[in-house]
């Protein structure tokens, strides 16, 4: 048993698929299953459950999985910590985020303040960061939506209003704020369930007894503006993005619906090794949130 193929381990009891495994772990298939075949010899019982090249984690496979994220992030912690200490200014962080233009500016102002830092970037849905937080995939994530879940340490960034944008020339362009009942019957261009603004879009209907009417619905939020700018529809978008793609052709109004807003956190989990990198950048997200981001 050595550290390789317990991490082999893990990457396939997480895909549960030997052939997406060794595409993960850039290996060839048969390498594979050759580890977990070792593995399960050492220890002397099946760690897999085999159906054709998908392979499902028995009971004996999830008992030694526990074991060794436990074991694995134990070493990763070790390897960060030696890093910090030996390397002042280096390190690596690798963030997760569900829209990626949220981050770029400050990105940008981290990279110049800790150019020895590497960062590495994931877009995923709420559903995904748990995952990776749990996998220790992620060293941390900047969610719009709660990440539920013992041992999570989360830091409330931003809170901010949702608006309703709408194209120019729409009947609402002129207005200033709508209701919900002036919207029920519109056209929504929106993103795919589990991200943010879906599940928004998606609870304030529910909390009407209503169910919104999806035009258009895509896995980039960054994008949502401009197809609404297109014609497609109208759409929920935070204030921040105003801001942030002011050449989008929408226009802006208030949706007047109880809990139209986003809390905007960075979520880690509170029992790993919080690396020298990771203090800085959640430092440099605090700042920049708190200075740069005005609610409606």
């Amino acid at each position: 048993m050595d550290l390789p193929s317990l991490r082999t381990f893990r990457v396939v009891a997480r895909h549960e698929h030997i052939s997406r495994a060794a595409a993960e772990l850039r290996v060839a298939q048969p390498a594979v299953s050759r580890t977990i075949a070792r593995l399960e010899a050492d220890l002397g019982v099946l760690l897999f459950d085999r159906q054709g090249r998908s392979v499902r984690l028995n009971r004996y496979g999830a008992a030694f999985l526990r074991r060794v994220e436990r074991a694995l992030g134990e070493l990763d912690d070790a390897r960060r910590e030696l890093a910090d200490a030996a390397g002042p200014g280096q390190g690596r962080i690798v963030v997760a985020a569900e829209t990626l233009l949220t981050l770029t500016s400050l990105l940008s102002a981290f990279r110049a303040a800790h150019p020895g830092v590497e960062i590495r970037l994931h877009q995923s849905t709420a559903a995904v960061m748990r995952r990776q937080l749990a996998a220790r995939e992620v060293d941390v994530c900047v969610a719009s939506q709660p990440l539920g879940g013992a041992g999570l340490r989360s830091v409330v960034l931003m809170e901010e209003d949702v608006l309703l944008a709408v194209p120019v020339g729409h009947p609402l362009a002129d207005r200033e704020r709508a209701g919900l009942e002036d919207v029920v019957a519109e056209p929504f261009v929106t993103t795919r369930p589990g991200h943010w603004q879906r599940e928004l879009l998606d609870r304030l209907f529910a909390a009407a007894g209503r169910t919104p009417v999806i035009t258009c619905e895509g896995d980039e939020p960054a994008a949502t503006q401009f197809l609404i700018g297109a014609g497609l529809g109208i759409g929920l978008i935070p204030a921040l993005a105003r801001n942030e793609a002011p050449e989008a052709p929408v226009r802006w109004l208030r949706l007047v619906v109880p809990g139209c807003r986003r809390t905007l956190s960075l979520v880690r989990r509170a029992d790993r090794y919080v690396s020298a990198a990771e203090r800085h950048f959640e430092e440099a997200a605090v700042a920049h949130f708190a200075t740069g981001a005005p609610t409606e």
